[in-house]
């Protein structure tokens, strides 16, 4: 727990070895020379004792040299009031500490892991009540933290933060390592582990690993088979939303990205950043097995297990596995029966594209 320089003491009923860890408490009793004799240490400003803060802000002066503001929860110091302030949140919020305090008054302590809160709606239960009260926004679909340039809410405040840096442009969370910057502390988390490594996200049903959890759970439904992103134009269902997002622009035909080569046009700007190494020759994906370079990231992921033998899509209707994606859906085929490609010339069709390719040389010769 925290405390601010306006700290003081107060007689109740409640010990002091309550309050705090024996360490600190032994260490603020003994610096402080048992300036009151008293039996707790209170987390908010008291005005009724203003005299006695005038004692002991010089003596903690005296204790800890330029930073005077100290934090009996995590010893750290600080030189004005107001840090010491925002550094208590990083702990507990006042309100939560004044209900720890109540809660000690009352006689019932909270052990750790309680989480007397509860939801009316569901089950579920909370450390604290701000929680429960974010929380409870997901019942009411509540949004009271308003954008000041544009009409969207948020249910929590942080997001509104984040959302906000869309506007401004900053990006006040630095790459140690690089000169990136990003406008949210969690994409820099995920960003930092391109340079360690790190996947600490790992599949339960294969040894893959993932830098994200998103990540993770759209690689499971390969196994699962699962595709819960539906077009409501068709009956089409996709395993990853972008996919589906990308699948929507056939319906509308829209293609905004040109390029500026030739007269190709691309639903998405990562596909125009492909297609533009056609023309650059650029090929900046490396295998680290063999001298071999590679235009587009996907292609380098399919010949990496040419090295493995990785096969990580598996058949759900019998045991084959599959190096490729598309190795797996031309499979499945061979058990549902579909046939999805069909000859312009006569009425035949058939599963898989190239052999749809092989039957219209019989017609064009």
């Amino acid at each position: 727990m925290a405390v601010s320089l306006s700290f003081t003491f107060i007689s109740t009923s409640i010990k002091a070895d309550f309050a705090f860890s024996d360490e600190v408490r032994s260490w603020h009793l003994s610096e402080l020379d048992l300036l009151f004799n008293r039996d707790v240490i209170t987390f908010f400003s008291s005005p009724e004792l203003d005299n006695g803060q005038d004692n002991i802000h010089p003596h903690i002066t005296s204790c800890s040299g330029e930073k005077s503001h100290l934090c009996l929860h995590c010893s750290k110091t600080f030189t004005d009031e107001n840090t010491l302030i925002l550094h208590q949140k990083t702990h507990q919020g006042e309100y939560e500490l004044r209900s720890h305090l109540r809660t000690q008054t009352g006689g019932k302590i909270f052990n750790s892991g309680e989480k007397p809160y509860r939801c009316p709606n569901c089950d579920k239960g909370f450390s604290e009540k701000s929680k429960l009260t974010r929380h409870l926004r997901t019942h009411t679909g509540g949004k009271p933290f308003k954008c000041s340039q544009c009409d969207k809410g948020f249910s929590v405040k942080t997001i509104l933060t984040n959302h906000l840096r869309t506007h401004t442009g900053e990006k006040p969370f630095k790459c140690s390592q690089c000169d990136k910057g990003f406008s949210v502390k969690t994409t820099l988390t995920v960003h930092l582990r391109t340079h360690t490594g790190e996947k600490p996200f790992k599949c339960s049903q294969c040894d893959k690993g993932f830098s994200v959890k998103t990540s993770l759970t759209a690689h499971l439904r390969t196994h699962t088979g699962e595709k819960p992103f539906k077009c409501s134009q068709c009956d089409k269902g996709f395993s990853v939303k972008t996919n589906l997002t990308a699948h929507l622009k056939t319906h509308t035909g829209e293609k905004p990205f040109k390029c500026s080569k030739c007269d190709e046009v691309f639903t998405f700007q990562s596909n125009l950043t492909t297609h533009l190494r056609t023309h650059t020759g650029e090929k900046p994906f490396k295998c680290p097995h063999c001298d071999k370079t590679f235009s587009r990231k996907t292609t380098l992921t399919n010949h990496l297990r040419t090295h493995t033998g990785e096969k990580p899509f598996k058949c759900p209707h019998c045991d084959k596995t599959f190096s490729r994606k598309t190795f797996l859906t031309n499979h499945l085929r061979t058990h549902t029966g579909e046939k999805p490609f069909k000859c312009p010339h006569c009425d035949k069709t058939f599963s898989q594209k190239n052999i749809l390719t092989s039957h219209r040389r019989r017609h064009t010769g």
